[in-house]
């Protein structure tokens, strides 16, 4: 996802100056749910200012704080979110975690040393998952429907991983990783059955 998508859908939000749009994204924990790119909010602002899809609405003056300018998203700015929007739901990309490359050689690994690993990883998924529900209920009123969806489904992911990191950490305590032709059972409930 660009950081054009997110800031052009911010500012179709209200107008907004770069450090309440950096604000919006941290209170949002939309780190934890969009792939941004590394680099300066301020410089994908000034690109999309020289490319007429915002614009200067106003600059506030304190002599306590750094000015403020205050922007607006155009109407080419309007067109390029549409087709940014459109663009991002059709992306078909492969999702790859970053453990598939490890549980490819897991067999040849210290059982122990990967259990231990994968429970610190599922506290951090478990803190993650309830992060992001706390965040879904605090903006059920204040955010659309659509992105209601989006933080459910990133709650929904994290639960799901969970579940697959608890099998993965039991079958290591167990000695299993290294086995061969045993397929995985999961119980009638996390088959949905």
């Amino acid at each position: 996802m660009s950081i054009k998508l997110v800031i052009l859908g911010l500012l179709m939000e209200g107008e907004k100056h770069p450090y309440e749009i950096a604000q919006v994204m941290k209170e949002r924990l939309m780190e934890n749910y969009i792939k941004l790119p590394k680099g300066s909010i301020y410089y994908a602002f000034d690109q999309l200012q020289k490319k007429d899809m915002i614009e200067v609405v106003d600059v506030i003056r304190d002599s306590n704080r750094p000015d403020r300018t205050i922007y607006r998203i155009t109407p080419r700015g309007e067109e390029e979110f549409q087709q940014l929007l459109i663009r991002q739901f059709s992306c078909l990309d492969n999702f790859y975690h970053p453990l598939y490359a490890a549980l490819v050689f897991a067999r040849h690994g210290n059982p122990t040393a990967i259990a231990e690993v994968l429970e610190e990883r599922i506290q951090i998924v478990e803190e993650s998952v309830q992060r992001m529900q706390q965040v879904y209920e605090e903006h059920i009123s204040q955010v659309s429907r659509a992105t209601l969806h989006m933080m459910m489904g990133t709650v929904e992911q994290g639960k799901t991983e969970l579940k697959w990191l608890k099998r993965i950490r039991k079958d290591a305590l167990e000695g299993r990783l290294q086995e061969r032709g045993r397929p995985i059972l999961l119980k009638e409930e996390e088959r949905g059955t």
